[in-house]
């Protein structure tokens, strides 16, 4: 086995500003990039830093592509919950297995089942997120409607004109009237 790399080895808040730091800088400036971990103390050569940035970059390029081919399959099938979740599933297992061959991971060697069913949990949580929200978007447009009226009802009992009322309910309160 190989020697472990020195940013590997960064205390994690440290880490957390470097990977910051790498994505900000556009995966670039390493040499920059070590003079700033050397001002707080760590010591971790740019040839460390562009191996650790490579793999990182990556990384991040497999998700932005996985985010997007998932955000495409919700454009395709907003409306479809158990397809949809069926094929994020699909898709979150074909790219653990490949992450797994990219690292060298033999995946014989590591339990598939418990990944495939951290994948199919990420699938059910994500609808449960969409449900929720669709819930909560709801809720909060019966309250305003329903404050809408109540501030209607003042309003006409003060005297307020139909102008003002409507203006107050569209431009405040974000409810049209019917």
């Amino acid at each position: 086995m190989g020697k472990r790399s020195t940013v590997d080895t960064l205390p994690p808040q440290l880490k957390s500003w470097l990977d910051a730091e790498m994505v900000k800088r556009g995966f670039g400036d390493y040499r920059q990039l070590a003079e700033d971990l050397q001002a707080k103390g760590a010591e971790v050569s740019k040839s460390a830093l562009h191996r650790y940035g490579s793999k990182f970059e990556l990384r991040m390029a497999q998700l932005r592509t996985s985010t997007e081919q998932a955000t495409a399959l919700v454009d395709q099938n907003p409306d479809d919950e158990g397809k949809l979740n069926e094929a994020v599933i699909r898709l979150a297992q074909d790219k653990i297995f490949s992450l797994l061959v990219e690292m060298e991971i033999n995946p014989t060697d590591v339990d598939a089942n418990k990944l495939f069913k951290s994948a199919a949990e990420i699938g059910k949580a994500s609808v449960q997120q969409r449900k929720t929200a669709v819930e909560l978007r709801e809720r909060i447009a019966a309250r305003a409607a329903k404050v809408a009226d109540e501030i209607t009802k003042e309003a006409k009992t003060m005297g307020a004109s139909e102008e003002t009322i409507k203006t107050w309910r569209e431009k405040v309160l974000g409810v049209t009237t019917a």
